[in-house]
């Protein structure tokens, strides 16, 4: 909303910066879900559903939260519950 309100105000700093911030979080939220998807054994190309509007994305969203990954390592790399990190 305040996207929109700044453009239409013609308050062009506030539009780039909050533009900036949107398409940072859609990076990282794709980066997440491929990270997730790796996880369940599943290709990269699959995160491109999740950019189609609602309901689609968000019947998505909850597939990658309730789908359990493969236990040992895939050919993404090793299981990412095993590690010594924490």
């Amino acid at each position: 909303m305040l996207l929109y309100e700044s453009m239409k105000a013609e308050n062009w700093l506030t539009f780039a910066i909050f533009g900036i911030l949107l398409i940072t979080t859609i990076v990282l939220l794709l980066v997440q879900a491929i990270k997730r998807l790796h996880d369940i054994g599943m290709d990269w190309k699959y995160a491109l559903y999740l950019l189609i509007p609602p309901p689609i994305n968000l019947i998505g969203f909850i597939y990658l939260a309730i789908k359990a990954g493969h236990d040992g390592p895939n050919k993404f790399g090793p299981d990412p519950r095993k590690t010594d990190v924490v």
